[in-house]
This record gives structure tokens, sequence and C-alpha cells, in this order.
């Protein structure tokens, strides 16, 4: 019972050192957007959710406008699900990383690799170089 609450204080310990991956998600499916991280919420506005179809693939189209004064450092990344709601890339891509100016618009877009991607989330985190 000591080396489970050992082990678990370890884990709790850590859990605090790790980076915080909070931020925006954007779900393409359903035009919803969820908050995270509330200072990402109030320097971004997310104009535009979109989907369109590109060659037989779903293309995922998300504008966000910066509120904030300054220059941001995000990153985001593409989730991408069938009809039905499963998960049909099982390894995503990598984080991609963009500077947002003050006043500026930009659109994060991809690309499903499969064609059964119809439906995409993003995932949108604050990067502090």
């Amino acid at each position: 019972m000591k080396m489970w609450l050992v082990a678990l204080a370890a884990v709790i310990g850590l859990a605090g050192c790790a980076n915080n991956t909070a931020g925006l998600q954007v779900d393409g499916a359903n035009q919803r957007v969820l908050f995270g991280d509330h200072v990402l919420g109030s320097r971004l506005r997310v104009d535009d959710i979109t989907t369109t179809q590109i060659n037989g693939h779903a293309r995922g189209v998300v504008r966000l406008i910066s509120e904030y004064n300054g220059d941001q450092s995000i990153q985001y990344r593409f989730y991408w699900y069938d009809d039905d709601g499963l998960e049909v890339n099982i390894n995503p891509a990598p984080w991609k990383q963009v500077v947002i100016h003050g006043g500026e618009t930009v659109s994060l877009s991809e690309v499903s690799v499969k064609p059964k991607g119809t439906q995409f989330r993003v995932q949108i985190r604050q990067y502090n170089q």
C-alpha cells in the first residue's frame, strides 16, 4: 500500500512538470470551439470552420483572427474521423507551428490522408519558444 502511494505521488509530481497542451479544440463536424485555455481563447477568435472535398479527400479549414496586439506563437494538429466518429489516422501528424501577428487572419488547413476521413478536429495550443 505504501509503495502504491509513493508511485501515485511521483506520477502527480511529474504531471505538474509536464507542458500544458490544453488550448483550443475546434470540432469541424459540430462547428464547436472548446476552450481549455481562456487566455488563448481571448486572444484568438475562430472566424470560420469549413470542410471541402479535394480529389476524394476531405480538406478541413479553420480561419483564426488574432485579437491580441502582439505576436503569438501557436502549434496545431488535425485529427481525422470517419462518418461514425472513429479516428482514421492512427498516427496523427506532428504539431505544426505558426506565428500570428496582432490583428492578422490566418487559415489552418489539412487534407485527410485517408478517403474515409470526413470529419476533423483541430487542437491549438500556445507555443513558448
